[in-house]
């Protein structure tokens, strides 16, 4: 029977599929191939991530107190994106034979070859932006014409690349008593970003930034005349010795702020006998009276627009600063409904960091992950502020006025929406679904509803949960995959129909935000791939019948820990496998230690629950946002279209690119 019914599969046609149709991509080629992997696309953006790739690796020369001083010039090329040198008087790139690799240089190893420099052991640079040894080859790779140029020990050396293929040997060009350091001069490919060019406007705002960011350090900017506009000089100099403070002043301009200086400093920290990494801070920070605020956060003078654990830092000192302040002067009582929200919202906040090792949650570095950044800054920043506020009293209580003023403004809003959601709430009581636990929505903190995975993590949820302002709903398993079904089937959906009930806003064209039941909402799954599906079915679901109130920024996603490791009395949860070998190195260092793994949110006690997840003074949870304008808007509907929609090729694609993504040492056995 069954050879029968093979018998009558269909012929899939076409070329046969055996060893032949297995490819294997060699050097620089998976580069050329998948070009987003590596710099997330190749529209305008990622055409400058090239210059911001090279820019950077003369940058950490600098930081590292090799190099003062770094030249970019943009040339106009007929044909292409334009052509662009950096050149920097560090050290130099070594140039002489790599020991793994006979007959090459290290000079053409570091460009022809990925995941390879000299950023990997710590020894050659205390803090760099670049981590996995792919900036300056992607470069090359995805350039039509490459010319390295390196002056060391009084010699000059160069090598010349096309589209990451060496065109010759290295060249001992002569003496070069009087210069030190690397040129980079590069020509984007047209083949990848087809007729594109360099802005002059964005390089030069890229260039003047990264000379804020680092006050030891002169940047000459050039470019041809033909280049220049009113706001692009044809050449300048650029050096700041007030580093951000200064940035912050030209930002600012002649506005009138809450106070009338600007909270500003730095903060450096030696690495420590107990295994602590130490690093930089640096911050400026200014409090507009009319302001809608901007916020620059940078790790390694590598800009990080989504902020991370170096921002959470930030806001916790900034928070607990004014409260002490408060009690101070006798508003301590008022001054416990302060958030985060209240002390940071229309503020010009500028930051810089300087960590080891950094983490960053992907490759095009938007958002930094690493946990200790989070103490570093609040170490760093909380004893300055206190001295801030406290050196001048009025200055002090000027500001904490203010940021009452717009706690106050929040917590009146914040009424108006209890109001809506109980009277919604009193409308629908027949109707909202059997298995939501509500809240009472009467404490001090914002109401919250969380969304399980299941019964046995809901019955968790329910008494890990603060009842005045958490609200659980579980679910049953993967919810419908909405970008996929019709719209018939999605009305059909039990578990869609109790979500739209509990949330009480409506959907697509209906949707409403403003009658939405609760200020957050928090997707909390089990931490790993099943609960991760979970969570991206669910939140596709959000983007396609809630998505303005993705935009408005209620929808959050858990972080709930995968381990729980142990040593003695000392005892630390870990988010995933890099987290645990992270806190096994540093923590734990040397310890014997027990590590558990939590097989879901049900296995936990409430107490862990609570503690690592639920509670808002030690959780750590994501925002999830939608941009603004149109244009991105439609990008990621493209993207959540093919990655979620009917089209099983689109995901299978993705899958295959990014396959050399995955470290077959972390994949869960």
């Amino acid at each position: 029977m069954a050879d029968d019914l093979f018998d009558k599969l269909p012929s899939s046609g076409g070329e046969s599929y055996d060893g032949s149709a297995i490819e294997v991509l060699e050097g620089l080629e998976p580069v050329r191939r998948r070009p987003g992997m590596y710099i997330g696309g190749t529209d305008e953006r990622a055409l400058h991530h090239l210059a911001a790739e090279v820019l950077d690796n003369a940058m950490d020369e600098a930081v590292a107190g090799h190099a003062n001083r770094i030249e970019v010039t943009l040339e106009a090329e007929p044909g292409s994106a334009g052509r662009l040198t950096i050149t920097d008087n560090g050290r130099g790139i070594p140039v002489d034979e790599h020991p793994k690799f006979p007959g090459k240089s290290a000079l053409e190893v570091i460009l022809s070859t990925l995941h390879s420099g000299g950023k990997f052991s710590g020894k050659a640079y205390a803090t760099s932006g670049g981590l996995h040894g792919v900036g300056i080859s992607v470069v090359n790779a995805l350039s039509s014409h490459t010319r390295v140029e390196v002056a060391r020990n009084k010699e000059l050396f160069a090598q010349e690349f096309s589209r990451g293929q060496t065109l010759g040997k290295l060249q001992k060009i002569g003496a070069a008593p009087n210069r030190r350091g690397t040129s980079v001069a590069f020509t984007p490919d047209t083949e990848i970003f087809g007729d594109q060019k360099f802005k002059p406007a964005r390089l030069f705002k890229l260039v003047r930034s990264k000379a804020y960011l680092f006050a030891g350090v002169e940047i000459r900017w050039k470019c041809s005349p033909e280049l220049a506009a009113e706001d692009v000089p044809a050449e300048a100099v650029f050096q700041f010795p007030g580093g951000l403070a200064d940035h912050l002043a030209e930002q600012i301009g002649g506005r009138e702020c809450v106070t009338s200086q600007a909270f500003s400093g730095s903060q450096e920290f030696p690495r420590g006998d107990d295994g602590s990494e130490g690093g930089r801070v640096e911050w400026a920070i200014a409090w507009p009276l009319y302001s809608d605020g901007s916020y620059s956060w940078y790790c390694n003078t590598i800009p990080t627009p989504d902020g991370g654990t170096h921002e959470q830092g930030l806001r916790g000192a900034l928070t607990k600063g004014i409260r002490a302040f408060a009690d101070l002067v006798g508003q301590g009582k008022k001054a416990k409904d302060i958030t985060p929200d209240d002390v940071v919202t229309g503020s010009e906040v500028m930051l810089s960091v300087f960590v080891r090792d950094p983490q960053f949650q992907s490759q095009t570095k938007d958002r930094l992950t690493s946990p200790e950044a989070a103490r570093l800054v609040e170490n760093a920043v909380r004893d300055h502020f206190d001295h801030f506020l406290s050196d001048n009293m009025d200055r002090g209580k000027a500001l904490l006025g203010s940021i009452l003023e717009r706690m106050d403004e929040r917590l009146r809003r914040k009424a108006e929406r209890e109001v809506k959601r109980k009277t919604a709430t009193n409308a629908r009581k027949l109707r909202l679904p059997g298995k939501l636990t509500d809240c009472s929505g009467e404490g001090d903190g914002e109401t919250e509803l969380f969304i399980v995975e299941g019964d046995s993590a809901g019955g968790s949820a329910k008494q890990a949960r603060d009842r005045k302002t958490q609200a659980i709903l579980p679910i049953r398993g993967k919810i419908l995959n909405v970008a996929s079904a019709s719209a018939d089937k999605i009305r059909g959906n039990q578990e869609i129909a109790d979500l739209q009930l509990a949330l009480g806003c409506g959907i697509r064209k209906d949707c409403n935000p403003d009658n939405l039941r609760y200020d957050r909402i928090v997707i909390m799954t089990d931490a790993d791939v099943d609960g991760a599906h979970i969570a991206t079915l669910l939140m596709t679901f959000f983007f396609q019948e809630m998505p303005e109130v993705v935009r408005r920024g209620h929808l959050y996603l858990a972080q709930p820990p995968l381990y729980r490791i142990t040593s003695g009395a000392t005892s630390a949860y870990a988010r995933d496998d890099l987290h645990r070998a992270e806190l096994e190195k540093t923590r734990f260092k040397g310890k014997k230690v027990e590590v558990s793994r939590f097989k879901g949110l049900g296995e936990m006690n409430p107490q862990q629950l609570r503690e690592t997840t639920m509670s808002p003074a030690s959780r750590s949870m994501i925002r999830i946002t939608l941009p603004p304008e149109y244009e991105d808007r439609a990008a990621v509907k493209d993207l959540v279209d093919r990655l979620m929609g009917r089209n099983p090729e689109h995901r299978f694609q993705f899958i295959q690119n990014r396959a050399s993504e995955i470290d077959p040492e972390l994949i869960d056995a």
